[in-house]
């Protein structure tokens, strides 16, 4: 039989909650049940000395009395009669834990956390999901999509937060992701097209084509932005030549879409988000073909194993 000291301090469930130990509800229970000090520290493995230590510091732990020992056998005071309810309940919701945890646990492992900038979350996100349905058996599962700019989806990857990493990328233009840590493929292309409201004939309000020292109001991009990372890296200088001057700087390309539809300049966009706007003239191009600038849209993950879901959203979303 386990020595006082041991018999107190050795609990292999001795969770505590504000100084108080899971194991003393059970003590309590045991002695509720019998109302015999001898029997319940028998049926709990220790000495009765060490026992009645553990009932004796439940009680102090909430301020009442819990037995009267005044009887045989002890009796719950009105207080204890009250606590017996408590104690039943909280021991069956600390047993549960454990099962929610694995519950809780399965469910992340289960769901995909994919951050994704803001423009392919309107335009090339959903038709994608869409495909993948039919490629992975019963469906990719639930989805946690946080859509944000390239910056910050970034820092989501390295911080582990999401599993993905959506985005516009270009061969020329390293990604701040290191490449022996992230893995990454090209799912689908776009390209970024320099384009303007149109005037009353139908063309282009502002050009990039135009010769002389005007300026040409350009709607560019913060330097969040991963599509003004890549204007600015592979157009830059030529923007620089054509005179452009910065009329309205944003982070997305939804709200520099709306500005060049008000005629206020021109932005290079997505082609995936305007194409009902080209197709409808509310928007034309600004520039001859060589302003286009060919992008991939690709896909990120670390290069550790994932969870078995989004392992097998990565091979069906990865061609070939």
């Amino acid at each position: 039989m386990a020595n006082a000291a041991s018999a107190f301090f050795d609990a292999p469930r001795a969770l505590t909650m504000t100084g108080m130990n899971f194991v003393w509800l059970e003590d309590f229970l045991a002695l509720a049940a019998s109302g015999n000090f001898s029997r319940a520290a028998e049926e709990r493995h220790m000495t009765q000395p060490a026992f009645s230590r553990r009932v004796r510091a439940l009680e102090e732990w909430l301020g009442v009395v819990l037995f009267d020992r005044g009887t045989q056998p002890a009796t719950l005071t009105e207080a204890g009669e009250w606590f017996r309810s408590v104690a039943q309940d909280l021991l069956t919701r600390a047993g549960s834990i454990p099962e929610q945890a694995r519950a809780v646990a399965h469910a992340s492992a289960a769901t995909l956390r994919i951050a994704a900038t803001h423009a392919l979350s309107f335009s090339f996100l959903p038709g994608w999901l869409r495909a993948l349905e039919v490629r992975i058996a019963g469906g990719p599962g639930p989805v946690q999509l946080i859509s944000d700019v390239m910056q910050q989806c970034e820092a989501l990857m390295q911080q582990g937060r999401v599993q993905f990493l959506l985005c516009h990328a270009h061969a020329q233009v390293p990604s701040r992701l290191d490449p022996a840590q992230y893995l990454s493929a090209v799912v689908g292309h776009d390209a970024l097209l320099p384009v303007c409201a149109p005037d009353a004939a139908g063309q282009a309000r502002h050009s990039l084509n135009r010769s002389g020292d005007a300026p040409v109001p350009l709607l560019e991009y913060s330097a969040e932005s991963g599509i003004g990372r890549l204007v600015r890296s592979l157009r830059g200088a030529a923007l620089t030549g054509a005179h452009a001057q910065p009329a309205l700087t944003a982070h997305l390309a939804t709200v520099l879409k709306t500005m060049a539809l008000d005629g206020r300049g021109i932005a290079f966009l997505p082609q995936s988000l305007i194409v009902d706007e080209l197709a409808a003239g509310r928007l034309v191009e600004a520039g001859a073909e060589h302003w286009r600038i060919a992008v991939e849209v690709r896909l990120y993950r670390r290069a550790q194993p994932l969870p078995r879901a989004a392992e097998a959203f990565w091979r069906a979303g990865v061609p070939g």
